[in-house]
C-alpha cells in the first residue's frame, strides 16, 4: 500500500470512528470529523499532511502525492 492510499484509508477510518463514538457517546466527536475534513483540504492545496509524516516514518512506502 502507497502512502497517498494509507492516508486516504486512515482519514476515512478517523471520519467513520468519529461519527460512530458521535451516535453513540457525544456530538462532540463531530470536531473530530471537521478536523479531518480541513486537514484533507488543507493537504490538497500545501502538500503537508501530518499523518502522511507518521506513515512515512513507520515505513509505508511512498507515493505521488505525499513524499
Amino acid at each position: 500500500m502507497s502512502l497517498d492510499r494509507a492516508v486516504m484509508a486512515f482519514a476515512g477510518f478517523m471520519v467513520l470512528l468519529s461519527l460512530a463514538l458521535a451516535h453513540f457517546h457525544s456530538e462532540y466527536w463531530l470536531l473530530l470529523t471537521v478536523f479531518v475534513g480541513l486537514n484533507l483540504i488543507q493537504a490538497s492545496f500545501t502538500g503537508f499532511c501530518p499523518a502522511a509524516l507518521v506513515l512515512k516514518r513507520l515505513g509505508v512506502r511512498p507515493g505521488v502525492a505525499f513524499s
